[in-house]
């Protein structure tokens, strides 16, 4: 999303004051223990897309979502607080699904080396079906022996 050097300055600011916010605590007790991942800000500096990660259960994730949604406001001030421009994008939360793609990445090279492992093994008692070198070579001569 954030081409432009600015952007990226300014969603980099953004994380760094929604992370020290969180971390100063919001009253909620449905809030649990979240990690700001990424923050994308549109080229016009008016939206920023906030990724985050909980660490818990799917109850956990869903209320940590509704105490974020909830918290939009304050948090929106308190980036307004902390920037310098002219106005303060608006929030949108979504849940990182980073933990989730690496562990399937990790069963798939998990079953990935168990079939290696596997054919390996196959590989180790085989024989040739015909000749070692099927491929066929010029003869030679008494002549050049």
């Amino acid at each position: 999303m954030a081409e432009n050097p600015r952007a990226r300055k300014l969603a980099d600011r953004i994380k760094e004051v929604i992370a020290k916010r969180l971390d100063k605590g919001i009253r909620d007790p449905r809030l649990g223990f979240v990690t700001i991942t990424d923050v994308q800000v549109t080229g016009d500096l008016q939206h920023a897309n906030v990724f985050y990660t909980v660490y818990g259960t799917d109850e956990e994730r869903a209320d940590t979502s509704a105490a974020l949604v909830s918290a939009k406001g304050l948090l929106r001030a308190e980036i307004g607080r902390n920037i310098n421009t002219r106005l303060t994008p608006s929030l949108d939360f979504f849940l990182d699904a980073i933990p989730e793609n690496a562990q399937h990445i990790e069963d798939l090279l998990r079953e990935a080396k168990n079939r290696d492992t596997e054919v390996a093994g196959l590989a180790a008692g085989a024989t040739y079906a015909g000749d070692e070198d099927p491929y066929v070579k010029p003869r030679e001569s008494d002549d050049e022996v």
